[in-house]
């Protein structure tokens, strides 16, 4: 195969990725809601699992104070003093100590069904899952319920904006949601010809009914993306759902270092591909073609092969350019994508690693999905 064949490739694949996935890339009609409305006809309660959160969950309970709506807090044998705050944050808030974790469950889906199972004397329409770092804006509830209502969906989530303030965070954070994008269109997710169904899980509001119709969170209950799962769960018995992005309710959890945002990712990689070595392979060889092999095009002294690497990695770029600005960063940031790839490779190849060293899945001090587990710590 000759290199200006090879060098096609990248190319064809950027055309495809620009035109052919639902525009996944445009973030701004993503971003756009319907015209938010009292929600007095409907009866949220919000669940939060929180295990040494601290640092975050005064913040993130002060928010949703705001939101007229009553709060679970899930205290998963926290020993920093997380339940200690939860409690002194008063008014609509209840905290619950956490049982011992179940043998079959990961952490937080065994957090949240004990929240759901607390929850349901309460009767709620609907429930807001999310996470102990989420810091909503006032009117964060009132729109997830407007979409829900208004497209009849049993399922909405936001994508956050997540932390982006430490270098490590400006090179790979706005990576790591345009990626998720690609792999997720949110126009597949909502279509219901689409098998793709996707959530993010630190803001995800599910009718109390929908949860039901599923068999609640025990269907899922071993799942390490755990929010996908849920979404997936939803959309195979024939539920509706959506799934977009915000501006205005944030993660307040910061990632200082290149190391802390590759073990976030390292968590979950490997479980995104099933456990499958061959589909490590091919995963590893979609991340060359796509991303590394167009900058590498350039310096082969080849010319047909340079232009057509440089188009690949404009492409690229352009593609890019609408998550660099909406995380703040210059259009030029768009050209260290292949870098960013690079580092994202490396990070699902120690996942695999650590699955198969007994570590997979690791958060909290607890191992959560490898081939041979260690022991579990509550």
């Amino acid at each position: 195969m000759s290199l200006t064949v090879i060098a096609a490739v990248p190319l064809l694949i950027w055309i495809y990725l620009l035109a052919g996935r639902k525009g996944f890339w445009r973030i701004s009609r993503y971003l756009t809601l319907p015209k938010a409305k009292p929600f007095t006809a409907a009866r949220v309660i919000a669940v939060i699992p929180a295990r040494n959160e601290a640092s975050v969950i005064r913040q993130s309970l002060r928010s949703l104070s705001r939101q007229n709506i009553h709060v679970i807090v899930v205290d998963d044998g926290s020993t920093d003093g997380t339940a200690e705050i939860a409690h002194a944050a008063g008014g609509n808030v209840t905290v619950l100590a956490g049982r011992p974790l179940a043998p079959g469950w990961t952490g937080k889906l065994w957090a949240l069904s004990q929240g759901v199972e607390y929850a349901q004397m309460f009767q709620p329409d609907y429930l807001l899952f999310t996470d102990a770092d989420i810091q909503h804006s006032p009117e964060s509830v009132t729109e997830l319920l407007a979409r829900a209502e208004e497209e009849d969906c049993d399922l909405v989530s936001h994508m956050v904006k997540l932390s982006c303030i430490t270098l490590a965070e400006k090179l790979l954070i706005p990576a790591f949601v345009f990626l998720f994008l690609m792999l997720y269109p949110p126009e597949w997710i909502a279509s219901e010809g689409s098998k793709v169904a996707g959530a993010a899980g630190g803001c995800i509001l599910i009718r109390s009914e929908a949860l039901r119709r599923i068999g609640g969170l025990a269907a899922i209950q071993s799942e390490v993306i755990d929010d996908c799962a849920l979404a997936r769960e939803v959309k195979r018995k024939g539920g509706r759902i959506r799934m977009g992005l915000t501006a205005s309710t944030e993660s307040i959890r910061s990632y200082g270092s290149f190391a802390e945002i590759g073990r976030m990712i390292s968590r979950t990689a490997f479980n995104q591909l099933r456990h499958s070595t061959l589909l490590l392979i091919a995963a590893l060889i979609g991340l060359f073609f796509t991303f590394l092999l167009p900058p590498l095009l350039l310096c082969t002294g080849s010319k047909v092969p340079a232009v057509l690497g440089a188009a690949a990695w404009l492409l690229m770029s352009v593609c890019y350019v609408p998550m660099a600005h909406f995380y703040k960063r210059p259009a030029i940031w768009s050209l260290s994508l292949p870098a960013v790839a690079l580092f994202y490779a490396g990070a699902t190849i120690h996942s695999a690693l650590r699955y198969w060293c007994g570590r997979g899945g690791e958060w909290k001090g607890r191992a959560q999905d490898a081939r041979f587990p260690r022991s579990f710590s509550n």
